[in-house]
């Protein structure tokens, strides 16, 4: 089995080569970044080149799926395999989706109910994983407890400086403004059901266009302006607002650590941390925190994000917003525990941080239970045998 891996620093690319080599698979890195994710001469010369001098190639991997490794590949005649961590991915709303040496492999399940019908022998729904024996490599220091213990935390972005919505907000109708905030304000108050998308018409989606910094689609494109207005506008101010209102909910009644490049300006008694390392002290955090939180960016409408698996996986007691696919990977409140409210969240918090040896059991069930099925090394194997090739 030999397969050529093309990487450009996704976070969980170094997990996925360690998974390859452990399973004595021989893997070709070409790491490289493109100057567009459909057209770079350059590049596509470079992974012709590859492919020539490993003519056994099985299958070209990479992290989300990408046009222009997607042209080298039909061409090349190789089976190329992608497995998209991004939820929204605006490369799957390009036509080489449809080619027949694709391999496609999509986390959320409502992601994959919507492009599979375009190419459906070749678009594949498969949840997740993580890096297990990496991080249960990772031994525990004196420094690293001084350093990390903390009761709640949290690593991750809080989607200020990523959400568009923010800059074009002043210039948006007063009535197209109070409808973005009642409907924000809603969908925060449900979990398991996405209804951003179903709230607004095409009309309403193409008048916000008008306002919107809007970054036209290539021309080999198919152009969803209604679900780009709901995910990468409505969906991202969403998980804005939640995790700023969620966050200083629980700060008001626990310590909670928050490891962030964001604004923290509206979290006055959040602890910023800074920024950290995704695999030099993301590990070391979630093993010294009592309680780790998950919060699913809301364009995420089913499926698991990559944090619940690294969470788990690392052996971390987790508490998280309740997705639909939860449930069916994991068993709720013996490996992993949900909230369906800020007030149920509260009350979760302080039952476990007073219950140590419960909290305990519960991680490890996760950590179990993540180790045995949705380790890299599985997801990999389960993989190759999906698109035909193991």
């Amino acid at each position: 089995m030999k397969i050529v891996f093309c990487r450009w620093t996704s976070i969980c690319e170094e997990g996925i080569t360690n998974a390859i080599r452990r399973l004595g698979y021989d893997l070709v890195l070409f790491d490289r970044f493109f100057d567009s994710v459909d057209y770079d001469t350059e590049y596509l010369k470079a992974l012709a080149e590859v492919l020539q001098q490993n003519r056994d190639t099985d299958a070209v991997l990479t992290v989300n799926f990408q046009p222009i490794v997607a042209r080298c590949c039909k061409v090349m005649k190789v089976p190329y395999l992608s497995w998209t961590v991004d939820c929204p991915s605006f490369q799957l709303y390009s036509e080489t989706v449809a080619y027949p040496t694709n391999r496609i492999f999509l986390f959320d399940r409502m992601q994959w109910q919507k492009f599979a019908p375009i190419n459906p022998d070749c678009i594949f729904h498969l949840p997740l994983g993580a890096d297990v024996p990496t991080w249960d490599a990772v031994k525990l220091t004196a420094a690293d407890h001084r350093n990390y213990d903390c009761d709640v935390s949290f690593v991750g972005s809080l989607y200020s400086e990523k959400c568009r919505y923010n800059e074009i907000e002043k210039e948006l109708p007063d009535r197209m403004r109070g409808f973005v905030d009642g409907l924000v304000a809603a969908q925060q108050n449900v979990y398991g059901y996405n209804f951003l998308e179903d709230a607004i018409t095409d009309e309403w989606a193409a008048e916000f266009k008008k306002y919107a910094d809007w970054v036209p689609l290539a021309d080999d494109y198919t152009e969803d302006v209604k679900a780009i207005v709901a995910d990468t506008y409505l969906g991202y101010k969403c998980t804005e607002q939640e995790r700023i209102n969620t966050f200083n909910a629980i700060a008001e009644r626990f310590r909670m650590d928050l490891w962030t490049l964001s604004d923290t300006g509206k979290l006055p008694k959040v602890k910023n941390r800074g920024g950290a390392d995704s695999t030099r002290m993301m590990p070391q955090i979630i093993k010294c925190s009592k309680i780790n939180i998950n919060m699913t960016n809301r364009p995420i409408k089913t499926g698991l994000p990559l944090r619940i698996f690294d969470l788990l996986g690392t052996g971390g007691f987790v508490i998280s917003n309740y997705q639909e696919e939860i449930p069916e990977l994991f068993e709720p409140d013996r490996e992993i525990v949900m909230f369906e409210s800020i007030p149920d969240l509260l009350e979760k918090i302080d039952y476990y941080l007073r219950h140590d040896d419960e909290r305990r059991a519960i991680a490890k069930r996760g950590h179990d239970k993540v180790a045995e099925y949705y380790s890299y090394d599985v997801r990999i194997k389960q993989m190759l045998a999906m698109a035909g090739i193991l």
